[in-house]
């Protein structure tokens, strides 16, 4: 049976060759060498647990790849907005590479992805967030729960707002569901970019009603 399932997997990798997600040349895995130098260039593998950063926020720690400029402000944008899914593959391979912050997610209990509305997810045809949460989930064996926050109300786009006017946008648009799921568990809550932290932390004091242990922001990128 394992060599039959080999013999499929190589007939794939034939018909649909394994590419880099950023340049998309054929290679082995999802990131080809020349594209992870570039990444790693402008990585910064930052965890903040203290500091103004946090205060009076209602979750104790971000950790973030990148500052969301230059090459993976573009691949971002590419991966949310112009239909590169499969981008996440990629972007979590090169997160979850680094020691320091995949010893940071083990320590997790569960993985819960910053949710969008049904009318935002029909637009665009995926979570961005939901599609990095499952990556990680599947690389780490961390459970995911998808269905504990939802979104029952379509915004205005926190992109297109200043900072005053995001924190009143984002005001009582969660919702938290069977949240005895989450009782005592350190919660890794997944979104793409960490802007003003309006809506990661409006979504952290939802979570908060389950009596978590602890809240932890996972991003791609901090503005």
């Amino acid at each position: 049976m394992k060599s039959i399932l080999n013999i499929q997997d190589k007939i794939l990798d034939i018909i649909y060759p394994q590419m880099c997600g950023i340049c998309g040349k054929v290679n082995r895995k999802s990131i080809c060498r020349k594209c992870e130098i570039s990444l790693e260039k402008q990585a910064q593998f930052a965890i903040i647990n203290e500091g103004q950063e946090i205060e009076n926020k209602n979750f104790n720690e971000i950790i973030y790849i990148f500052k969301y400029e230059g090459l993976i402000r573009k691949i971002i944008i590419d991966f949310k907005f112009n239909e590169k899914a499969y981008l996440n593959k990629t972007l979590v391979d090169f997160m979850i590479k680094n020691k320091k912050i995949f010893q940071k997610i083990i320590n997790y209990d569960t993985i819960v992805p910053v949710p969008i509305s049904k009318k935002r997810q029909k637009e665009r045809g995926y979570n961005q967030s939901l599609l990095i949460a499952k990556e990680i989930a599947k690389k780490t064996n961390i459970q995911i729960n998808k269905d504990c926050l939802i979104k029952t109300k379509n915004i205005i786009e926190q992109s297109k707002l200043n900072r005053e006017e995001r924190d009143a946008n984002i005001q009582n648009v969660y919702q938290l569901k069977n949240k005895e799921i989450l009782l005592n568990k350190k919660i890794l809550l997944i979104d793409d970019i960490y802007t003003t932290g309006s809506t990661v932390n409006e979504c952290s004091k939802i979570l908060r009603q389950a009596n978590p242990k602890k809240i932890g922001i996972l991003v791609l990128a901090k503005d």
